[in-house]
């Protein structure tokens, strides 16, 4: 049930509308999978490789990022596609597991990461063509034992509430999704996920080290998203949180927004940062998070992905399949004509300025936000 649940809210497709166009592609795809399926009945989905499909373009697709001038996405059951021509014809990658996919980053044009369901984290060095598993929810859950262990001083009720969450997440095994995946190059990098889970990797994910210590979120919410805004680096959760990383503390620091509602994501750039979510909530700030600015949308849809092209055009997109563009960092978004508009999930800027955008009914190119 929170399989279903967490995809969901990561799309924040809250409303009956968006979740049976999900359940609708997902119908299309079987028929192609029927006999993957079968045989995948008995076993892990981290056990059995994503099955080729010529419909896995029009699939449910959740996450996109650029890899140099390719676009990357990602989505249910395993499935990676890239493209070459600026989304216009896509291909299928090798993946070695059949997890929902949520999320996917690239430092470099050949180095990248994916995250998703399960606890899978995915690592590719050829640009997306092949994939291997770094890391799941069974071993994530050993890993948070031994970083928590239950021996922490009984004065320390950080450490002892860290110990039971950890235990949680032991117990479950595979069940808790990571939703996002950020890197700053090809060694340092973030994941986050359901129940405050984050882990950091220094070593281009050759380990990965705990750090729900690092993050004021002692309620343990869901983290939706991390990304960086010029120098600084961001996190948005559910319930209005906003946290962003004090280098020096070595701790990401909450942040006091104007709005408690569910955030599903982050963008920004040197000059401001742009935060948005459920009933077409985007606020700005220009002072690092000090304060914020409600921006007016004119929707009261989930906003449900955004990034920041070359040109530092800032881009949103809507559950609802709205595209909204500023040319002003932020400050103003105006809404763009899209013919037949369809839910979207993530969106990413092509190389020649082309729109790429992900969603319940697969991955389409748009002209370029004018």
């Amino acid at each position: 049930m929170y399989r279903l649940l967490s995809l969901i809210l990561v799309l924040a497709t809250a409303t009956h509308a968006v979740a049976v166009v999900a359940a609708d592609a997902a119908t299309a795809n079987a028929a192609s999978a029927d006999a993957a399926t079968a045989s995948a009945a008995t076993a892990d989905v981290l056990d059995v490789p994503a099955a080729r499909s010529p419909l896995a373009p029009r699939t449910l697709l959740n996450g996109l990022a650029r890899a140099g001038d390719r676009v990357i996405a990602v989505g249910q059951r395993g499935h990676v596609l890239y493209s070459d021509d600026a989304g216009a014809n896509w291909q299928q990658a090798e993946v070695p597991v059949s997890s929902d996919l949520v999320a996917v980053s690239f430092p470099s044009p050949s180095m990248g990461w994916a995250v998703g369901h399960d606890g899978v984290i995915l690592h590719t060095n050829n640009a997306g063509a092949t994939w291997s598993r770094q890391l799941d929810g069974h071993r994530a859950g050993s890993m948070l034992l031994a970083a928590y262990p239950e021996n922490a001083s009984a004065k320390d009720e950080r450490a002892a509430a860290l110990h039971d969450q950890s235990k949680r997440f032991a117990e479950q095994g595979a069940e808790n999704p990571f939703l996002d995946v950020w890197f700053a190059n090809e060694r340092d990098g973030y994941v986050v996920g359901a129940f405050g889970l984050i882990l950091h990797t220094t070593d281009a994910g050759a380990t990965w080290q705990p750090a729900l210590h690092e993050v004021d979120n002692p309620g343990g919410l869901h983290l939706y998203a991390i990304r960086n805004a010029g120098s600084d680096l961001y996190i948005v959760g559910e319930q209005g949180l906003a946290l962003r990383l004090d280098r020096d503390a070595g701790r990401f620091e909450k942040l006091q927004l104007p709005y408690q509602g569910t955030l599903f994501g982050v963008i920004g750039d040197g000059r401001s940062v742009v935060v948005f979510g459920l009933r077409g909530t985007v606020l700005r700030s220009v002072d690092r998070g000090a304060s914020w600015q409600a921006i007016t949308t004119g929707l009261q849809v989930g906003m449900t992905g955004g990034t920041v092209g070359v040109d530092g055009r800032f881009v949103i997109v809507s559950q609802a399949g709205h595209v909204l563009a500023s040319d002003d960092a932020g400050a103003t978004f105006a809404l763009q004509p899209v013919q037949q508009p369809q839910p979207a999930a993530a969106v990413v800027v092509a190389n020649g300025g082309a729109l790429v955008v992900a969603g319940p009914r697969g991955v389409r190119a748009l002209p370029a936000a004018h």
